[in-house]
């Protein structure tokens, strides 16, 4: 199988745990939610996307491993004996999905190597699925529509304006001062809010410059998403300006980074934290 092939099944497993994730969206009442011992929730929502996902993932590669957020715990001794394997969100953005805003995801990621090299992020409420082969393409697609191509958005020298996209629910003392930094040399800081992976595939898609994320997250958050932007001309990086890699340590947490549009910016003017 190609890997253009393999995406596109991946691409149909998200889509399929989206409407899994969407029957428990549209229900009636509240929804129940568990708390794990990170104190992120849990719902039912998650535990049908994971179900899905990985059993798909399974039958379509079944020498691949197969880690997800709600997988039992893998020692990193056992990780990093794996040459590639799937990284998988089933749902980014449980409380944007309790609160019904609809800014959640699914995420799959190829891994390999260390490296991202194909993500799909399929947003189930309005259909939309962002894909990327990394060295290849990325693309869009909305619903009941044909794909088209996205490509990061260029800046220049004497660019006055910069699009900054940031989380709902995390800001704080270091985003403020990169904004203000920024704000000393472009004549328009634009600020976009957004839940979920949805950030890096606006960069991804030129909607956006760059998504500074300078709080906690983990691999299964970025992974996907991380490939679509790659894919599309742009970088996540750390903030000591190196690529952001996967499956390199014992804990799952990335450091803080930046999803960057344009490659060749003088970021590092501005990046500093």
């Amino acid at each position: 199988m190609t890997e253009e092939k393999l995406l596109e099944k991946v691409k149909k497993i998200a889509e399929q745990a989206g409407r899994e994730i969407l029957e428990v969206y549209h229900a009636t009442g509240p929804v129940d939610v568990d708390w794990k011992a990170d104190d992120s929730p849990l719902t039912e929502a998650d535990r049908r996307a994971d179900s899905h996902i990985v059993t798909a993932l399974q039958e379509l590669t079944p020498d691949i491993p197969v880690f997800s957020e709600e997988s039992e715990a893998v020692s990193f001794e056992l990780r990093s004996s794996w040459k590639q394997y799937w990284l998988v969100d089933p749902l980014d953005g449980t409380k944007e999905f309790i609160n019904r805003n609809g800014e959640f995801t699914v995420n799959i990621a190829l891994i390999r190597e260390g490296d991202p090299l194909m993500g799909v992020v399929h947003v189930p409420v309005s259909g939309v699925s962002y894909a990327g082969l990394v060295g290849r393409f990325a693309y869009r697609q909305d619903h009941d529509s044909e794909p088209h191509m996205i490509q990061t958005s260029p800046m220049s020298k004497q660019s006055v304006r910069v699009r900054v996209v940031a989380s709902r629910r995390h800001r704080g003392e270091l985003l403020g001062k990169l904004l203000d930094r920024l704000g000393a040399d472009f004549a328009n800081v634009e600020q976009v809010s957004m839940g979920s992976s949805l950030k890096l595939c606006l960069v991804a898609e030129g909607k956006a410059d760059l998504y500074p994320r300078l709080a906690p997250t983990s691999e299964w958050d970025t992974a996907a998403a991380q490939a679509v932007l790659h894919a599309a001309g742009g970088q996540v990086i750390d903030n000591q300006f190196n690529v952001l890699r996967y499956n390199q340590k014992n804990d799952l947490l990335n450091p803080f980074f930046f999803a960057i549009g344009d490659i060749s910016f003088h970021w590092s003017t501005y990046l500093a934290v």
